[in-house]
């Protein structure tokens, strides 16, 4: 059974940075692609970035891009998140996602395993 364990989220000021950490159990993260979502108050869950299976490719939502970037290491199956640049718009549940058949990365319906989240809360 697949477990996706997020850690790392907090309350952070405006400008500051996180760094989240998706602890995978249940499979071999090298043949997932992970992924991070989030989903703000009253907003629907949204891609925020990708890492292909073996960690070759990343992706992103242009909202994040040179702001975050995403890791992974499979030789811990963990998933990583650095957030620097962090603004108020941030703020949500960061979720953890993984899958072995990748159609399309920044759709949730792609991912067949998802985390419970982590609150990031950024106060401007």
């Amino acid at each position: 059974q697949v477990q996706l364990v997020e850690s790392g989220g907090g309350l952070v000021q405006a400008a500051g940075s996180l760094r989240l950490s998706c602890a995978a159990s249940g499979l071999t993260s090298s043949t997932y692609a992970m992924a991070w979502f989030r989903q703000a108050p009253g907003r629907e869950r949204e891609f925020v970035a990708a890492v292909s299976q073996y960690g070759g490719i990343a992706y992103y939502a242009d909202s994040v891009k040179g702001r975050f970037t995403v890791s992974r290491d499979n030789a811990t199956n963990t998933a990583y998140l650095q957030m620097n640049g962090l603004n108020h718009e941030d703020t949500a549940v960061y979720y953890c996602a993984a899958a072995q058949r990748v159609r399309t990365y920044d759709l949730a319906s792609t991912y067949d395993d998802w985390g419970q989240g982590t609150q990031v809360t950024v106060s401007s």
